[in-house]
């Protein structure tokens, strides 16, 4: 995501792009150099240089001309350089997934309120209209009583080379890896999709693109600010080979008021089934008393058809509208207001991802309470709501 920013930015007309952090030379120099190109081009100066390069976040963030910041990182690195940035009084836009345990996502969330920093969770269709759309519909009664929650992303994979090899030439592995054990380099730990499968360094898809998922179900749902109560299911773990993240999984979660959602991985072995048929790809449907609307990146599906057609009338429920993720938070970084995907929001769905992970990985029904944000009688279980930190990174 991290070219993809980069691009995005360059497009918006109010904000300059002046430095790019990463352990890779080759990578940070070509993105300053896409930057420095484009204002070249901008302003009319031949040569224009604007953008610096960092090896090190921390020299980065020392800049005090420097607002706010993009963190598109590996997922173990999110909360730490998101927290060093809030420290030093940058605002924030952050990738998903939010971090590596419910503990780094809930320390997050304290320094940012007590700093009253303007943070963006990555999790872009919040600011798709079609999305909000079907939302709406929901959270309007159009579909009834909802009872049922279907939701699904891909699966990850098995597979990765073990076999160390020399670390490539300017890239700083001991940065990369940061707060994560320490394990030798090989050819798919950093540089492939692997690194979304690697436990050190991810959950896997079932919080990386499960949070994008689980963020949509949360506000159609209209739970944002809590979540389910209990977490039971299986999945399958690789049986050699450098991915250990979930290749599969299926798991039932209940919230308070009786809703059952089930969060499950697609593959060509295990392909998702809802009651309306196959359901493949990445989306979430949500079944009422009186139908059902199902919403992803490539359409909206409703029953009865005539739901597509609704029209809201001025005291219906609106959700918050957006113009666009990054334009979103750039006007909330001028306003000092909450973006559409608050912090709030954020920790709340990366714990769905995270409670399915620890019931899956310990075998048992997770009990949780959303109010105290603890796991209920289980010791073995709350143990796992905190990941270790390698020396001296810490929280």
């Amino acid at each position: 995501m991290g070219g993809g920013h980069v691009k995005g930015f360059l497009r918006e007309p109010d904000v300059q792009s002046v430095a790019t952090c990463d352990p890779l030379k080759s990578r940070r120099d070509e993105k300053a150099a896409w930057i420095d190109e484009c204002y070249t081009e901008k302003f009319g100066r031949a040569g224009y240089r604007c953008c610096s390069t960092y090896n090190d976040f921390r020299d980065l963030l020392a800049r005090d001309d420097i607002d706010a910041v993009v963190i598109a990182t590996p997922p173990h690195w999110h909360v730490l350089t998101a927290l060093a940035a809030c420290r030093a009084g940058k605002d924030i836009y952050c990738e998903k997934p939010l971090g590596l345990s419910i503990n780094e996502g809930q320390k997050l969330r304290d320094t940012i309120r007590r700093n009253g920093t303007v943070f963006q969770f990555g999790t872009q269709e919040h600011s798709d209209a079609r999305t909000r759309f079907a939302c709406e519909l929901v959270r309007n009664g159009r579909i009834g009583k909802v009872h049922t929650i279907y939701a699904w992303c891909a699966a990850g994979q098995a597979g990765g080379s073990t076999k160390p090899i020399p670390v490539p030439e300017g890239f700083d592995y001991e940065m990369w890896l940061g707060p994560a054990p320490y394990t030798p380099y090989t050819a798919d730990r950093c540089f492939t999709r692997g690194k979304s499968w690697v436990y050190d360094n991810n959950l896997g898809f079932i919080s990386d693109w499960g949070d994008h998922i689980l963020d949509i179900v949360q506000w159609g749902n209209g739970t944002q600010l809590t979540g389910p109560v209990e977490f039971s299911g299986t999945g399958i773990l690789p049986s050699d080979g450098l991915y250990d993240t979930f290749t599969y999984w299926d798991v039932w979660c209940t919230y308070a008021d009786g809703v059952k959602m089930r969060f499950m991985s697609d593959s060509a072995a295990k392909p998702v089934v809802t009651p309306y048929g196959l359901a493949g790809g990445n989306g979430r449907m949500w079944i009422g008393s009186e139908g059902w609307v199902n919403v992803d990146r490539g359409g909206i599906w409703a029953e009865p058809a005539g739901l597509l057609e609704t029209k809201f009338g001025p005291n219906d429920i609106r959700l918050e509208t957006s113009p666009g993720h990054k334009r979103n938070w750039l006007n909330c970084v001028k306003n000092r207001r909450d973006p559409v995907s608050t912090i709030d929001a954020a920790v709340r769905t990366d714990a769905i991802a995270q409670l399915c992970n620890i019931a899956i990985r310990s075998g048992r029904k997770i009990v949780w309470d959303p109010h105290r944000e603890v796991i209920v009688s289980d010791e073995d279980a709350s143990r796992m709501l905190k990941r270790p930190k390698r020396s001296p990174w810490r929280l």
